[in-house]
């Protein structure tokens, strides 16, 4: 008869951690191909010339492809280990998600100055969604991270 393959414990951490990364990739991803490139509300960097704003989107995508690769690479351990925590990595990757919705649209929209995202005359509109899409992305997460941590609760 075969072994059954070792199964670790849980490895909440490192599954919220990967999908957290994964979180970031792919809201990253979002506003690049819809706000950047799709819709052409803004660049990453909009406060030069239209090939520093293009540049800037490069750079951009490279950082999201790599953290996309990065977060995967990481899935794929825990996986492989048979350690993965779901409802932890889904708590990461919503508050990955909502953390970078939020960073961007407090940052780098208002205290930086590196773009807003729409030029309008009223930005509130746009600011408001920008940033309650980051806030419900981070409820969410904290939803699941609470939901995770009853599921790890000594007599469960």
């Amino acid at each position: 008869m075969a072994e059954a393959a070792e199964r670790e414990p849980a490895d909440p951490r490192r599954s919220m951690l990967a999908a957290g990364l994964i979180g970031v990739g792919v809201t990253a991803a979002v506003d690049e191909i819809v706000f950047h490139q799709l819709l052409a509300w803004h660049h990453f960097f909009d406060r030069s010339t239209s090939a520093v704003a293009l540049f800037s989107d490069g750079l951009l995508h490279s950082a999201e492809l790599i953290i996309l690769v990065l977060g995967f690479f990481m899935l794929a351990d825990v996986r492989a280990r048979r350690a993965l925590a779901r409802t932890s990595a889904w708590a990461g990757f919503f508050l990955g998600a909502g953390g970078f919705q939020l960073f961007d649209g407090i940052v780098d929209h208002k205290v930086l100055r590196l773009h807003q995202v729409r030029y309008v005359d009223n930005l509130l509109p746009y600011d408001l969604a920008w940033n309650g899409a980051g806030l419900l992305l981070l409820a969410v997460g904290f939803v699941l991270l609470r939901r995770a941590r009853a599921e790890r609760a000594p007599g469960r």
